[in-house]
């Protein structure tokens, strides 16, 4: 049974007749194919977002220390199998030369499927004899829904190699590197009043707070515990929940880093709440996963290099109770930060980092009794304005409380995949600005476990960059041969896995 969006769609036309995959491949606009002006090697990084709201500067200084931590993990099993080739050792052979001058080359422009109008379908074959449906959900984020791209034995053959390999509670930063990270950021307590004082009306009113939710150290925010936090710190003498420059500037921020210490709150208070591990998809990998890998391959229709040298596969269990509160799975780059997936081979020293993640491939791996659908509060709506999310009492990136009122929600059913682009095309082929659209979140599950999977697909903003990562991977992967990839502790044991159905 398809998954479907569970609110009726303006302007959702008829199911099209079985067409070709339509992939649009932007040509350059005055630029070279595969070049852009100021993209060579040396080029520093340009900001891809207008400051405002959240692609604000001010606001990712702040953010990005909060968040640097828990991404730079991601994507060391993907890293270690590249960088783990044995230079030390002792078997006899001849020196490693050292290696000359790199010519970075020239990447093509990357592809994108094309919406046409939400409602639409067209038949793709991704298996060999096997048609699959694509259907548009949304065209603002670029939003697909395929039912049956895993089978039954599939989804239980990853849901039994994830609890093999054992998963871990799912959580952004502990308080005490948390504290750490504050400690690094730059910032006055004036900046910090105005990068969150939205409407520069010199008043910080609770949904301004509200708004930078993701600057706390995992906890969800909610105005009842903002003013229980200004009672505790005495930062709000008459009560009233807004906070005046000066009350602001006389607040000391040990005192709240001393709260946030204590504060013991429930799983439910948490910006998600859930459990995850992480699969390979590499060579040597599980016959299956491999499979799967090479089917995302040919949806997006994106070079072996790129897919390849993007993230394992993630695995996500919500039991019931299980959340997590909107967010974006993508940041943009400024000359602060650069991407996780890249930063090996940058020779840039920046001191933040971020996930660069083009597309989301989202598996639901089973069916949920109750809840646990997969929420985009603003698809397509006219405008997009942060301060909007949240009106009177109502936060729309609240995912326990108002996924209701959500545009859009898929419900899970298993087999089924949902897949969007995290950025805006920038006119040239390449990554543009992040789509501020493609926010999303997963609802309260309310009864049952809701188990999924997400590959993503890394791709760096810079050209140049993307493009001298996957030459080095390459060269290392030549000269580590047929032992390029290490044993795999129980990612290994995986090849021969069978499942009981």
């Amino acid at each position: 049974m398809a998954a479907a969006a569970t609110v009726p769609r303006p302007g959702a036309g008829k199911p099209a007749e079985a067409a070709s995959l339509q992939w649009a491949t932007p040509e350059p606009r005055g630029v070279a194919v595969g070049a852009r002006p100021g993209d060579d090697e040396d080029s520093t990084v340009q900001p891809l977002c207008k400051p405002r709201g959240i692609c604000s500067r001010a606001y990712f200084l702040v953010l990005m220390v909060f968040v640097h931590l828990y991404l730079g993990n991601v994507l060391a099993l993907l890293l270690f199998v590249h960088y783990s080739n044995g230079d030390e050792s002792t078997e006899p052979g001849p020196p490693r030369r050292s290696p000359g001058p790199l010519t970075v080359p020239t990447l093509g422009p990357l592809t994108r499927l094309e919406g046409i109008k939400v409602g639409y379908e067209r038949k793709v074959q991704l298996v060999t004899g096997k048609d699959h449906v694509i259907r548009t959900l949304s065209l603002k984020p670029l939003l697909f829904e395929i039912p049956g791209f895993l089978s039954d034995e599939e989804c239980r053959l990853i849901i039994h190699l994830a609890q093999m390999k054992g998963l871990q509670r799912s959580q952004i930063l502990s308080t005490e590197e948390y504290e750490e990270a504050m400690s690094t950021v730059q910032v006055s307590q004036l900046d910090l009043f105005q990068l969150l004082d939205q409407n520069h009306d010199g008043l910080l009113q609770l949904r301004e707070v509200l708004a930078q939710t993701r600057l706390g150290n995992g906890w969800w925010m909610t105005p009842e515990n903002i003013q229980e936090m200004y009672s505790a710190i005495k930062a709000d003498p008459n009560g009233d929940g807004v906070l005046s420059l000066q009350e602001f500037s006389n607040m000391d921020l040990r005192d709240f880093h001393m709260y946030m210490r204590s504060h013991k709150g429930e799983s439910s208070e948490l910006v998600r709440n859930s459990h995850h591990t992480w699969l390979y998809q590499g060579e040597g990998a599980h016959h299956i996963m491999r499979a799967i890998r090479q089917r995302v391959l040919h949806l997006t229709r994106l070079s072996p290099e790129i897919v390849e040298l993007s993230e394992p596969l993630q695995v996500v269990r919500y039991s019931e109770g299980g959340h997590y509160h909107a967010h974006l799975d993508s940041g943009p780059v400024y000359p602060e930060t650069i991407c996780s997936h890249t930063k090996l081979v940058a020779n840039e020293s920046v001191p933040f980092e971020t996930s660069c993640r083009y597309m989301t491939v989202l598996f639901y791996l089973n069916n949920v009794t109750s809840g646990g659908e997969t929420v985009f509060p603003v698809a397509d709506n006219r405008t997009y304005d942060e301060m909007s999310l949240i009106q009177d009492d109502v936060d729309l990136r609240d995912t326990r409380r108002h996924c209701d009122k959500g545009n859009l929600r898929v419900k899970p059913q298993q087999g089924t995949a949902v897949f969007w682009y995290n950025y805006l095309p920038d006119g040239q082929g390449w990554v543009g600005d992040v789509d501020d659209y493609s926010l999303h979140g997963g609802c309260l599950v309310t009864r049952g476990t809701k188990w999924i999977a997400n590959n993503w697909i890394n791709v760096d903003p810079s050209r140049a960059r993307q493009a001298l990562f996957q030459q080095e991977m390459a060269r290392l992967s030549r000269e580590g041969g047929a032992n390029s990839q290490p044993e795999w502790a129980l990612d290994r044991a995986y090849r021969d896995a069978r499942v009981e159905l």
